[in-house]
């Protein structure tokens, strides 16, 4: 089974690649994670309402591309379910158990198109607080490394 995150966004900071990489490399081979970075649609230096809309059908359209056929659609949105870290554990065993690819969407600066959202089978929050995007990137990836620990018994996950 694939963990894929697929995020809107290019040229992270070199922390957010190099911490990113970090845990990756440390996934069981059961639970690999791949990251995909979607081109962001471009801006001008004036917009919202519809061209806001507009902007994340477009890059909704390039991360679709980018997921795996039958792939469990998981959105990262603020109003998302905000699992502790042994609730996540618990989400990443079931997937582990189902074998399905999972493929973790993080938007753009305006966040997730609507449909993408409807089309999710689940929505999580990493906080309730506004994350950078390559934050959000390294906290995910963190988390999925953490949840993956504690199901295999391994000390990094203290009490």
């Amino acid at each position: 089974m694939r963990l894929i995150i697929i995020a809107v966004g290019d040229k992270m900071p070199a922390w957010v690649d190099a911490a990113c990489a970090e845990y990756i490399k440390r996934m069981p081979r059961e639970a690999r994670i791949e990251l995909c970075e979607v081109k962001p649609e471009k801006r001008p230096d004036r917009y919202g309402g519809p061209l806001a809309e507009k902007i994340k059908a477009a890059e909704a359209e390039r991360m679709l591309a980018r997921v795996p056929k039958d792939a469990r659609l998981i959105a990262l949105d603020e109003h998302g379910r905000e699992p502790d870290s042994k609730g996540l554990a618990g989400l990443l065993d079931g997937w582990l158990h189902d074998g399905r690819d999972v493929a973790f969407l993080i938007g753009g600066a305006d966040g997730l198109a609507e449909d993408l959202l409807a089309r999710a089978e689940a929505k999580l929050a990493l906080s309730r607080l506004t994350l950078p995007h390559g934050l959000a990137r390294v906290v995910l990836t963190e988390q999925l490394y953490r949840a993956s620990s504690l199901l295999r018994g391994h000390p990094y996950h203290r009490e």
